[in-house]
């Protein structure tokens, strides 16, 4: 049986380009408009995105999670504060995130420092979640070891039965801000010739803008 040669599986990218002047001089701006592009080409999960944190062993570790809010300030996503990525965002507040949409060849790159979002905050998105989802957020100890499913749904009903009206915000629930200090757009063209536009912080707080080889 002869397998795919992962080496030859190759794309070129002919969409379009990306100069310094389309991207302008606010990346957060710049980012509106590609996203805005990705929901109108109506791409599935449009915002999600890697976020790769630390490990006490020095190890990245990555998963994808949901962006759910974007202003001047940074990259919003919601989780349980005692999961894995809540215990190394805890020691090391650093994060990245890569949002990657691959039909309109487009990927951003996002480096930043975390910060936790206030519990008005919080409180006001868990208010909008649907009610099976302020259930899921009692009912899960994120990232503990459990020996059988069985335990969450049996959990899951306990909270159900003891939250009969609004379900309460969980003390261990809430969201955090990457706050970028350096964020790159990628955008793929022919011949492995991409452009890639980054734009980093500066100590006085103005956004410095520059181009990258591919």
């Amino acid at each position: 049986m002869s397998r795919i040669s992962i080496a030859d599986i190759r794309k070129d990218y002919i969409l379009a380009s990306l100069s310094e002047e389309v991207v302008g001089d606010d990346p957060f701006s710049f980012f509106h408009t590609w996203f805005e592009d990705a929901v109108r080409a109506a791409i599935d999960d449009v915002n999600a995105m890697t976020l790769s944190t630390l490990q006490e062993d020095g190890f990245p570790d990555a998963r994808i999670v949901l962006l759910k809010g974007l202003d001047e300030r940074g990259f919003t996503f919601f989780t349980n504060y005692e999961s894995e990525k809540g215990a190394q965002l805890s020691k090391h507040p650093k994060a990245s995130l890569v949002f990657h949409w691959k039909e309109l060849e487009r990927q951003v790159r996002v480096m930043g420092v975390a910060e936790q979002l206030t519990a008005a905050e919080n409180d006001t998105y868990f208010a909008s979640r649907p009610r099976a989802s302020q259930l899921g957020a009692w009912a899960s100890p994120q990232s503990q070891k459990i020996e059988k499913r069985e335990l969450l749904e049996e959990r899951y009903a306990q909270f159900e039965q003891q939250y009969t009206d609004a379900v309460p915000r969980p003390a261990h629930w809430g969201g955090y801000r990457i706050v970028p200090i350096k964020i790159e757009f990628w955008h793929g063209r022919s011949s492995r010739m991409h452009d890639r536009i980054i734009f980093e912080k500066q100590d006085n707080g103005l956004w410095s803008r520059y181009r990258v080889a591919p």
